[in-house]
This record gives structure tokens, C-alpha cells and sequence, in this order.
């Protein structure tokens, strides 16, 4: 498939991007090998299986899937702009699956191009790096939310994280987004039952804050919302005591 220009554009936008100079940038876009489409419910990764290329999303979502016996577990979700399995170049193996949810436009880099980088670039290496402790960020959220918060509160909270996330890359607007996760998705996500999601969503309509319809997630009144979900972005880097401003600009 022909590569686009600037196809890397949205890795860390509305969060790092003002860190990486129009040379490194130039480079992030020579290091793609290919691009594919590919349909729901691809296996981009699958668990145990060597590694020895990384993913970047240029357009979809991607779930982290853990299965153990009959029951799946969603463990997070990566979005346009996010490498899903960037880890995978130190750890060669995931310990999950790496699966679509509806059709997505991929990257993919060679784990020797990712080498040279490491060799060459140092600068561009740590906003990489950066890139990976994120997303251990948003999964230490995770885990703290889903011990916390009821049903209700863990859906309006996961709900408050995307529209943050795709904010940043210009796929939010102020009054929701487009997603393709199904209520078994979001039960998989919230640690609940389908059947469960269907009257937690039905709640949140009620109380108004929310609403989830063909795909497309309404957010009546965002703030509240975040309030009833006890939300706050700083986790994500984007905003509040944890911006990034000038901090990896030249460091």
C-alpha cells in the first residue's frame, strides 16, 4: 500500500508532539515498512507469538485482550496516534492479545529500523520510551477505577478517558465521538456482564449524561459526566500537573 504523507502525525498530539523536531518526525515517517487495512477483529498480535515488527495505529482502535477460560477481559485500548505493541521490541513476546475493534488502518515498523534508532537517535528513542510509560500510566488507572468505582461510575470514566484521547487528535467534538466498541466490548472493559452494560447505559441516559447509539457516543453535559465518573485527566499528559511542556524539547 502507498504510504501517505505524514502518516505519523498524530503520534503524541495534544500531549508530546511539540517535543519531536521536523527532522524526527521526517524519520518516523521513513521508518514505516507498510501500511494494511485490516477488518474487525484482526489479530494483530497474538500472545507468546516472537515479535519482531511494531504497530502504530494510523486510524481505528485496538483492544488489549487478556482470555482466561471462557471469560475475556479488555485491559485497554490503544486509538489513532498510539503503537500498540511498541514493548514488544525489548520483550519480543506480549503476554495478550492484540485484536481490532472495526476496521483499522496499520503501521507497521521492523524491529532493526526501531534498532537503529536506539543507536542513532537518543532523543527520539526517549520520546518513544515516553510513548510506552504512558500507556502505564492509563493502565495503573485502570486498575485503581476498577476497584473503586460502580459499574455506572467505570463506564462514565472510560467514556471521560476516550474523549480526552481522541480530543487530542482531533477526533472528539464538544459534544461526543464516534466509536465502534459494541456493549459486549464495553462489558469486557468494565469487568461486567452484557446484559449489565445494557441498564448501565440505559441509567446513564436517564441521569443524562450519557448516551451510546449507532456508534456514536453523546456526552450532554462532559462535565458532569466527569464528575459523576471522578475524572481526572492529569494521567494522560495532556493537561493539568502532569503537562509536558519544554520538559523533552531538547533533553
Amino acid at each position: 500500500m502507498n504510504q501517505e504523507p505524514g502518516q505519523t502525525r498524530l503520534f503524541l498530539k495534544g500531549r508530546l508532539r511539540h517535543a519531536i523536531s521536523d527532522q524526527e518526525a521526517a524519520l518516523l515517517d521513513a521508518l514505516v515498512d507498510e501500511t494494511e487495512r485490516v477488518p474487525d477483529a484482526h489479530l494483530v498480535q497474538r500472545r507468546a507469538v516472537p515479535a519482531n515488527r511494531s504497530t502504530l495505529i494510523l486510524d481505528g482502535f485496538v483492544a488489549r485482550i487478556v482470555a482466561d477460560d471462557d471469560r475475556r477481559s479488555i485491559v485497554g485500548l490503544q486509538l489513532p496516534g498510539d503503537w500498540v505493541d511498541l514493548h514488544a521490541f525489548a520483550l519480543k513476546r506480549l503476554d495478550h492479545d492484540l485484536v481490532t475493534i472495526g476496521p483499522a488502518l496499520l503501521a507497521y515498523v521492523s524491529h532493526e529500523k526501531l534498532n537503529a534508532v536506539l543507536r542513532e537517535e537518543p532523543h527520539l528513542t526517549r520520546i518513544l520510551w515516553f510513548s510506552t510509560l504512558l500507556d502505564g500510566a492509563i493502565y495503573r488507572e485502570w486498575i485503581l477505577k476498577l476497584e473503586q468505582l460502580r459499574a455506572e461510575e467505570r463506564l462514565a470514566h472510560v467514556m471521560c478517558e476516550l474523549w480526552h484521547r481522541l480530543n487530542f487528535v482531533g477526533l472528539a467534538d464538544a459534544h461526543g465521538f464516534n466509536m465502534p466498541l459494541l456493549q459486549t466490548h464495553l462489558a469486557d472493559t468494565c469487568g461486567t456482564t452484557a446484559v449489565h452494560i445494557n441498564r448501565v447505559i440505559k441509567a446513564l441516559r436517564q441521569k443524562d449524561l450519557l448516551d451510546i447509539n449507532r456508534g456514536r457516543v453523546s456526552l450532554p453535559d462532559r462535565p458532569a459526566l466527569e464528575r459523576f465518573a471522578r475524572f481526572q485527566p492529569d494521567y494522560l499528559y495532556g493537561e493539568g500537573s502532569l503537562y509536558l511542556s519544554e520538559s523533552l524539547q531538547d533533553a
